[in-house]
C-alpha cells in the first residue's frame, strides 16, 4: 500500500491510499487540479496512468475536508463515501453517487477496506484504519481528546497518521479569538502536541511509520511536534515525519527492509495497548 499525503491542514485535507489497482482519496479539500499535479510529482498514478481516484471518503463536514466533493461527484463521476451523518450535513453531488456507510462497521471500496470509529470533534468525524490484506494505515485527525478505544483500532498499524494540531503557548500567545481558542482546547477541538505524544507513547509495538497531521501553520511549529514526539517514540525504530500543508509526501505501508547486518526493529510484533491516563468518555 502506497500512501500519498496530498494536504493536511486548515487549508485543505486529501491523503490517497493505492494498492493492487484500487486508489482511494480521503477527503477532498483540494481540486482535481492540484490533486493531479501533487500526484504526477509523487508518481502516485495507476499502472494505466490515471491520476484521479475511484472513489472518495469523507471523514466529516468541514469544508477542509469535503470542501470539492461535490465537483468530483458531478464533474468526474467519482462516488463519494460519506458516513450518514455527513451526509446529511454536507453537500456531496448526486446522490446516485453517494454511498453511506455506519461510522463503526468496516467496508470495502476495491481491493482497500475501511474500518471506521467515532471521534470528538465538532462535526460528526471518524478514524480510517485501511488494510489491503497485508498492510494496514491509520488517519486519525480532527479529534479534541482521545476516545476510549482509539489506541486499540490503530495498534499494530503499519503507519499512523496522527493529528498534531497545536503547541499550547503558541495558541495562548497566538492571534486567534478567545471563543476560537477555546473551541481548538476543547474536547471537540484538536489534538494538542502533548495529547498526540501521550498516544504515541502507550502505542504498542508494529508500528514503523508515523506522521504527524494537521499542524496549525499558526499555532505549531514542525520542530516542536517532532521534538515532542521523539521524546515520546524513545527507543523505538519508527520513521517519524510531519505532513507539510501541501504535499506530497509519500509513505510507504511496507516496512523498510533493514541494513545489511542490522538488528531486527526493536518495535516487534504488537503487544497489548496500554490505556491512556487522558481518555475520558464522549
Amino acid at each position: 500500500m502506497k500512501i500519498t499525503i496530498i494536504a493536511s491542514g486548515s487549508g485543505g485535507n486529501a491523503t490517497l491510499f493505492a494498492s493492487r489497482g484500487t486508489r482511494v482519496l480521503v477527503d477532498a479539500g483540494v481540486g482535481p487540479r492540484v490533486l493531479e499535479q501533487c500526484l504526477s510529482a509523487a508518481a502516485a498514478g495507476g499502472a494505466d496512468g490515471k491520476l484521479l481516484p475511484d472513489a472518495i471518503v469523507i471523514t466529516h463536514a468541514h469544508a477542509d475536508h469535503v470542501g470539492v466533493a461535490a465537483k468530483y461527484n458531478k464533474k468526474h463521476k467519482i462516488p463519494i463515501y460519506a458516513s450518514e451523518a455527513t451526509a446529511r450535513a454536507a453537500e456531496l453531488g448526486d446522490p446516485t453517487r453517494v454511498r453511506t456507510f455506519s461510522s463503526r462497521e468496516p467496508f470495502a471500496i476495491g481491493a482497500l477496506t475501511f474500518s471506521p470509529r467515532p471521534l470528538p470533534h465538532d462535526a460528526a468525524q471518524v478514524a480510517l484504519v485501511v488494510d489491503d490484506g497485508a498492510r494496514r494505515a491509520a488517519l486519525v485527525t480532527d479529534l479534541g481528546e482521545v476516545p476510549p478505544g482509539l489506541l486499540e483500532h490503530v495498534a499494530g498499524c503499519d503507519v499512523l497518521m496522527l493529528e498534531s494540531n497545536y503547541d499550547p503557548g503558541l495558541l495562548d500567545a497566538g492571534p486567534y479569538p478567545q471563543h476560537l481558542k477555546r473551541r481548538i482546547r476543547s474536547a471537540r477541538g484538536h489534538l494538542s502536541n502533548a495529547q498526540a505524544c501521550e498516544l504515541l507513547a502507550a502505542l504498542p509495538g508494529g508500528t514503523h511509520t508515523v506522521a504527524l497531521m494537521h499542524l496549525s501553520e499558526v499555532n505549531n511549529r514542525p520542530e516542536l511536534a517532532l521534538g515532542a514526539a521523539r521524546d515520546a517514540l524513545l527507543g523505538r525504530r519508527a520513521r517519524l515525519v510531519a505532513a507539510p500543508p501541501r504535499g506530497p509526501l509519500v509513505l510507504d505501508a511496507a516496512p523498510p527492509a533493514p541494513p545489511p547486518g542490522a538488528a531486527r526493529s526493536s518495535l516487534g510484533p504488537p503487544a497489548p495497548p496500554r490505556q491512556l491516563g487522558l481518555f475520558t468518555g464522549l
